[in-house]
C-alpha cells in the first residue's frame, strides 16, 4: 500500500484524486490550508485512511513535515505569482525526505519563456523537477471542462455562452479523467520519468459546446464570440484580477490558433477506459447551467402510429 500526499486536495482535480485513491484503499495525507473545508468536502477516516494535514506552500516548515513518511506526492498548486517558488520548494523537500515519486499537474503549453505566464511557470517547475532526479510523471491536460462552469450564470440568465473563441476547436478534458490518470501514476509502479498530454475524446468548437448545453438544459443556448479585450473587461468586472484575466485572454488566443486541436490516447492507455465526453459532462452539470425541469421542457408533437395499408 502506498502512502500518498495530495496537495491541492480541495481543487477540481485534487479532490477527485483523493476519491480515486480512497477507492483503491491507499493511505492518503491531504495538505490543505483549511482543514474544516477539506473535512466537509472529502471527509476523513474513510476505508484506506485519510489524514488531514494543515499547512501552506508558503510555510516551508509545514511542507517539510507534510512530505515526511510518504511514498508519493500529487503536486498541484493554484496559479499564483509564487507558484514556481512553492512547487520547487516542495520538490526539494520531497527529495530530502526520500519520496519515491511525484506526479505533477502541469498544463499543455508548459514551456520556459512562454508568453502565457501560467505556462511559463509550469515549464520552470517541470525543469526543476527533471533536474532533481526524482522519478516523476508530468500530466499536461488540455482545457478543463469545468472551466465552462465560469460561464454558467450567463448561460442561465442570457441563454448565451460568451467567449473569445471564434474558430477554436479544443479537445476539452473532464478533470475526472485527469484525476484517474494521476491515481494510476501515484498508486502503481512503472510510471517514472514520463510526461503525458491528456485530452478529451474529440476536438470541438464552442458552437458545439452551445449545442450540447442546449440538449442538456432543454433551453436554446447560443455561442457568442467576443473580442479578447471585451472578454478581459468582463472578467475584471466579475472580480477576476486583471493579471489573471489577461492571461486567460492570452490562452484563448492560442486556442483560436489550434493549439489544443488534438487528441491523444493517454487516458485510455493509462486507465483502460475512454475519456469522458463533453455531452456527459454537461448532462451531469445541467442544473448549474439552468436546466429546465422535465415538466417545463417542450413536448414533441404527437404523431399517430402508422398502420399497414
Amino acid at each position: 500500500m502506498t502512502k500518498v500526499l495530495v496537495t491541492g486536495a480541495t481543487g477540481n482535480v485534487g479532490s477527485r484524486v483523493v476519491r480515486d485513491l480512497t477507492a483503491r484503499g491507499e493511505n492518503i495525507r491531504l495538505f490543505v490550508r483549511d482543514p474544516g473545508r477539506a473535512a466537509r468536502m472529502l471527509g476523513d477516516g474513510h476505508e484506506g485512511g485519510v489524514e488531514i494535514f494543515p499547512g501552506d506552500f508558503s510555510d516551508a516548515a509545514s511542507v517539510r513535515r507534510a512530505v515526511g513518511g510518504v511514498d508519493a506526492v500529487f503536486l498541484a498548486c493554484p496559479n499564483d505569482p509564487r507558484q514556481v517558488e512553492y512547487e520547487t520548494g516542495l520538490i526539494d523537500a520531497a527529495l530530502e525526505a526520500g519520496v519515491r515519486r511525484i506526479v505533477k499537474l502541469s498544463a499543455l503549453g508548459a514551456e520556459v519563456g512562454s508568453p502565457v505566464a501560467f505556462w511559463d511557470w509550469h515549464g520552470r517547475i517541470e525543469e526543476h523537477l527533471r533536474a532533481s532526479g526524482l522519478p516523476a510523471v508530468v500530466l499536461r491536460p488540455t482545457f478543463n471542462m469545468t472551466n465552462l462552469l465560469g460561464s454558467a450564470e450567463a448561460v442561465r440568465q442570457a441563454g448565451s455562452l460568451f467567449a473569445p473563441a471564434d474558430g477554436a476547436r479544443v479537445a476539452m478534458i473532464d478533470p475526472a479523467d485527469v484525476a484517474a490518470v494521476a491515481a494510476v501514476a501515484l498508486a502503481e509502479d512503472g510510471h517514472g520519468a514520463e510526461a503525458h498530454t491528456l485530452t478529451g475524446p474529440e476536438a470541438i468548437s464552442f458552437e458545439r459546446v452551445a449545442e450540447e448545453l442546449s440538449a442538456a438544459t432543454g433551453r436554446r443556448v447560443r455561442f457568442v464570440s467576443v473580442p479578447d479585450e471585451a472578454a478581459r473587461r468582463s472578467m475584471v468586472e466579475q472580480g477576476v484580477p486583471e493579471f489573471v484575466a489577461g492571461q486567460i485572454a492570452a490562452v484563448f488566443g492560442f486556442l483560436r490558433r489550434g493549439y489544443q486541436d488534438l487528441t491523444t490516447d493517454a487516458v485510455r492507455a493509462l486507465t483502460g477506459r475512454e475519456p469522458r465526453s463533453l455531452a456527459r459532462f454537461v448532462r451531469e452539470n445541467a442544473e448549474a447551467f439552468g436546466a429546465r425541469r422535465d415538466e417545463e421542457r417542450p413536448r414533441p408533437a404527437h404523431t399517430p402510429p402508422r398502420t399497414a395499408p
